[in-house]
């Protein structure tokens, strides 16, 4: 189904307008021009009154100086015919087969919005986006995501500052490299020390029994020298004397053996070790905590990574959800709660960008309706009008906009509430025929 557009408008007796007739182009934009107080506002407020309802009606609907009520006719693209006049200016809605219906029906297809773009336009940057989002049906999921992407940031940055300090409190931490990796028992190094001890009892023991050896060997040769003289007569004792001689040197060179093989082991180490057992167990216990420091600033730093993930996941979801919408023009999305139009937030945008967005979400919220109002686009230079209207164009739809110029960029002037140039003939009908201006069949 195409939109809804203006055919034809006709107006009376409203504001300051006397006597209008307009022909807006069907699609692309049609300037309303003029200089100042001279009706061009008007007309936007006549047709918001006319399709609009009530809430549009303005405060001195009826021309001052004028006898005559209001008189507002609007012929739609659809065939529906708009009317208010009389003293009451109540409305009636005609349709091509002459049925009549009221306000309910114009509501199905002219948005309010598109009577009021710049209601639009001034909301802030977060009504517009949540203006978008409501309308291509992601707001609830959009805002899900946002209210946990807060939520893991919030809970990232207090992991991240505990990190932080759980490092510079671990950098803070002493370390003695040469100390050992776990406490010292000052009853494993008594054990030790008496085992050692025990084992140079054991080696003395052996010394001893050298010494026992030697002197029996000395006192053995001190009686063979003795009963040398003695030969003779003590040959017997001395071949037995011999043989326990010989023994003892055997026994003497065993015993040699194993002495020169001995090493007695030193408790110095042990000793200074027990007497400075605190101390060392001061540097391991210090050693402990900084190791324990720089694991938890490791385990803090691991969670504030994980969490950066789960942001950077949810940003992605974000990003994915608004690219499969159905969003009224490529290249608009939204960033942080706000509106973006090919990289830009709004107040960055250009002037005929912004009315591109606003004009394409209006449509997007009713796609029945095929036209917008404008108001003061004299602040718009021509490269910025004609963008517009290209696009307006392109896109099939209808702008009825007014400017304070009457250069050639304006579709018609109105000059003292009339068309310029239909102001005398208006008056002229007036005179002669007494009757207003125009009749419903007319166009």
């Amino acid at each position: 189904m195409d939109s809804i557009k203006i055919n034809k408008l006709e107006i009376e007796n409203v504001k300051r307008i006397k006597a209008v007739k307009i022909e807006p182009s069907r699609d692309g934009l049609t300037i309303v021009g003029g200089n100042n107080n001279q009706g061009k506002t008007s007309v936007l407020d006549s047709i918001a009154w006319a399709l609009g309802g009530e809430k549009y009606r303005p405060s001195q609907a009826m021309r001052e100086g004028s006898a005559i009520p209001p008189n507002l006719r609007i012929v739609m693209s659809n065939g529906l015919v708009v009317e208010r006049k009389g003293k009451n200016s109540s409305l009636k809605v005609t349709d091509p087969n002459g049925n009549k219906s009221g306000q309910q029906l114009l509501n199905e297809f002219v948005e309010q919005l598109a009577l009021d773009l710049p209601r639009f336009m001034e909301s802030s940057g977060k009504e517009k986006a949540q203006t978008l989002l409501r309308i291509i049906g992601v707001g609830e999921q959009l805002a899900d995501l946002e209210k946990n992407e807060k939520e893991l940031f919030s809970h990232r940055h207090a992991i991240g500052q505990i990190a932080d300090q759980k490092k510079k409190f671990a950098d803070e931490q002493t370390y003695y490299p040469d100390a050992p990796r776990e406490l010292v028992s000052p009853s494993e190094l008594i054990r030790k020390q008496q085992e050692i001890l025990a084992r140079n009892g054991e080696n003395q023991r052996k010394r001893d029994r050298l010494n026992e050896i030697t002197a029996g060997k000395h006192r053995i040769f001190d009686d063979l020298n003795r009963i040398d003289d003695q030969i003779a007569e003590l040959q017997v004792r001395k071949d037995k004397l011999k043989l326990e001689y010989d023994q003892a040197v055997s026994d003497e060179e065993i015993a040699m053996k194993t002495v020169l093989q001995l090493q007695d082991e030193s408790t110095a180490e042990l000793e200074a070790n027990i007497a400075d057992i605190e101390e060392i167990n001061r540097k391991v216990r210090a050693n402990l905590d900084k190791d324990k420091a720089e694991d938890d600033a490791r385990q803090y730093k691991d969670q504030y990574a994980a969490l950066t993930r789960q942001i950077e996941d949810t940003r992605k979801a974000k990003t994915d959800l608004l690219q499969t919408a159905d969003l009224p023009l490529p290249e608009l999305s939204v960033k942080d709660g706000e509106l973006v139009y090919r990289g830009q937030l709004w107040d960055n945008m250009s002037g005929s960008d912004r009315l591109k967005v606003s004009t394409a979400i209006v449509r997007k919220l009713n796609p029945k309706c095929g036209f917008v109002l404008l108001d003061k686009l004299e602040q718009m230079d021509m490269q910025t009008l004609n963008e517009f209207g290209q696009w307006l164009h392109q896109e099939g739809l209808q702008a009825i906009a007014t400017r304070v110029s009457v250069g050639d960029e304006c579709s018609i002037i109105i000059e003292d509430g009339y068309v310029k140039g239909q102001g005398i003939l208006e008056e002229n009908m007036r005179e002669t025929q007494k009757t207003p201006s125009w009749k419903v069949g007319e166009f």
